[in-house]
């Protein structure tokens, strides 16, 4: 498939070479008929300031006091009481804000060596990748071990049966709030066509809020019991607003996407935030809806489409202007009072090949209007399964009868407020607060630990229960044909995701959900998807068949709830497993826990790896204090 991404590709015939080598030997199952693609991804902190606000570090020296450090350089003697500016540290893949693509075609088999050069522990995770039959790979913290400081990790999985748009990020310790982040691409085989006409190019848009302070301090703050408040901007490609207006800073980097008249362009957008709704446009130009989360839809055209935290989408947009001048590309904050959160805009530039001049005047504004929620709600309503197109296989996607099934079971996910729960503000689903477990669920079971976690996680919120933490997770029936329904109580706007599935979206709406609900379902072409929005004070109902055995996360992912514990897992074990049905532990699991002991030691290079990560933020700080000296 022809990209205009294609500087996001990594891995050089050496380090590929290295990495199948590694994965041949790691890998207890053969996937010789399949083929595969490797990557090395160096997870590092680099310098930078994409809003242009540099993070303020206070430094005071004693009055007349002597800098002792530079004295014999500077010969500096002089009364100083200074602030110098230090840039927010960012987490970056391969040098890159945001990382590498992450490229790959239905079935094949990926390799990412990923070696943490942070000063703190790392998991990565691939929201949207089902990791069939092998949640051992999924990268979050109850299927796995963080990966130490120093250390590698090589995840070995297979694309099985998925094409579409997804992105890879942190799971832990709210470090996606510094980013760390980057897209994937899952591209049909040759031999099933894509259900529109070949695209001239792909453009990729990676949007979200953003602080300018680091996820270390957004962590405090939250420890603290405050909420994170208002952002300080939204980035679009880690890089910040162009100035539409003179409330923009001069001097911010803004992104410019090039393009050719006449000429089509897929464009993948995916909302990589904390936890503000987004909504995208390009001035002039409609987006014709065409996939979402990996399901193609049926090709609907906006002016504009709000995007909620994790969710990912494709659209076609055909240049068709005139070009008299470049055309705004804006992410604005949604669903929530637009006019104090008018700075939490970003703002990108399309260019013609023939453009005469650049864009100017005010910004497009959204067609829907937030304070009639009712009215915005049509617009995830209108979101259907395209049933004629092939997926990733050959058989039509709406030829699964969903409709015709039988419940199992129901489950309803309520949200709430965050609380207090033994002196720390916390998140809840059904009044539990989810604790990480110390050792990895999968691996509790395979070596027998006791008590590692519980299998008691209400169907129901219990109202007569007050608010806990507990290691709770869902008994889920494997084959069992499961509803769940996420009930939001709480105020904002919340996303929530399952690992492992997609679910039909069949039924949404403001309320308490109750029986009669599914009476107003869509049976037929509700779109499958991974991530889908709940708004405040209302309900989305989703319908899920349990084929693929592990444990899997459910959680919201607006990172400040998730962070405070709203989340859980899913246990689906089949009960006459005879190694088909889910794959062993791969050779190079990491132990943890009440199974520490049986973990080995990494062997390390003299360098050390967090103080190369550092050097840049090293450097700029010496920077600073000289500019600072000299000033005076």
């Amino acid at each position: 498939m022809a990209t205009v991404s294609l500087r996001f590709f990594s891995s050089s015939p050496s380090s590929a070479l290295a990495s199948l080598l590694c994965f041949l030997l790691l890998s207890g199952v053969s996937f010789a008929a399949d083929p595969f693609v490797s990557y090395d991804f160096k997870v590092s902190y680099i310098t930078a300031s994409p809003l242009g606000v540099p993070q303020q570090v206070f430094v005071s020296f004693p009055r007349k006091s002597r800098i002792r450090c530079l004295n014999n350089v500077l010969a500096v003697n002089r009364e100083i009481l200074g602030v110098f500016w230090l840039m927010v540290p960012v987490i970056a893949v391969n040098g890159q804000f945001p990382g590498p693509l992450l490229n790959a075609t239905t079935n094949y088999n990926v390799v990412v060596r990923v070696f943490n050069n942070l000063d703190e522990s790392l998991l990565l995770t691939w929201s949207g990748i089902q990791m069939r039959r092998n949640s051992w790979q999924d990268g979050v913290l109850g299927t796995n071990c963080p990966i130490p400081p120093r250390w590698n990790f090589t995840y070995q999985f297979q694309v099985k049966d998925q094409i579409g748009s997804f992105f890879y990020s942190p799971s832990l310790n709210f470090q996606r709030a510094s980013g760390g982040f980057g897209p994937i691409v899952v591209n049909n085989r040759n031999i099933i066509p894509i259900p529109f006409p070949q695209p001239d190019g792909e453009i990729i848009f990676m949007i979200g809020d953003w602080y300018n302070q680091d996820h270390k301090a957004l962590r405090k703050i939250l420890d603290s019991g405050k909420e994170l408040g208002m952002p300080d901007g939204v980035l679009i490609n880690g890089k910040g607003p162009y100035k539409y207006n003179s409330s923009v800073p001069d001097g911010i980097e803004y992104l410019t996407a090039h393009v050719d008249p006449g000429k089509t362009y897929r464009i993948r957008v995916h909302n990589v935030g904390i936890s503000t709704s987004l909504n995208f446009r390009i001035q002039n130009h409609n987006l014709l809806l065409v996939e979402t989360d990996g399901h193609y839809t049926s090709q609907t055209n906006f002016t504009d489409f709000d995007i909620h935290v994790g969710q990912s989408y494709s659209f076609l947009v055909t240049m068709d202007q005139n070009a008299t001048s470049d055309y705004y590309i804006v992410a604005s904050a949604r669903f929530v009072n637009e006019t104090v959160w008018q700075r939490v805009t970003g703002v990108a530039i399309l260019h013609y090949s023939n453009s005469n001049g650049p864009a100017s005047g005010p910004l497009p504004v959204p067609k829907t209007d937030v304070s009639a929620p009712w009215s915005a709600m049509t617009q995830p309503r209108a979101i259907r399964q395209n049933t004629s197109a092939s997926g990733a296989r050959p058989n039509p996607q709406g030829s699964f009868h969903y409709g015709q099934i039988n419940i199992t079971n129901t489950y309803i996910l309520r949200s709430l407020p965050p609380t207090m729960i033994n002196g720390s503000l916390r998140a809840t689903l059904n009044g539990i607060s989810f604790v990480h477990p110390i050792t990895p669920v999968r691996l509790a079971d395979r070596y027998k630990v006791k008590g590692a976690y519980k299998l008691d996680f209400p169907d129901r919120p219990i109202d007569s229960r007050p608010p806990r933490l507990d290691i709770s997770m869902i008994n889920a029936t494997y084959k069992g044909f499961i509803q769940v329904v996420f009930q939001n109580n709480d105020t904002k706007m919340q996303s929530f995701h399952v690992d492992g599935y997609t679910f039909f979206v069949v039924g949404m709406d403001f309320g308490v959900w109750s029986e009669d609900k599914k009476g107003s379902y869509n049976n037929y072409d509700a779109i499958s998807r991974s991530t889908i929005e709940v708004y405040p004070g209302g309900w989305t109902a989703g319908l899920i068949s349990l084929d693929n055995v592990g444990v899997w996360n459910i959680r919201v992912e607006n990172l400040d709830r998730w962070y405070l514990g709203e989340e859980t897992y899913m246990r689906i074990i089949n009960p006459e497993e005879n190694g088909q049905t889910e794959m062993d532990p791969p050779g190079n699991v990491l132990y943890c826990g009440a199974l520490r002991n049986m973990q080995k030691d990494q062997h390390h290079s003299a360098a050390t790896s967090i103080l190369n990560g550092h050097l840049k933020l090293m450097f700029s700080m010496l920077m600073a204090l000289l500019a600072l000296v000299f000033t005076f």
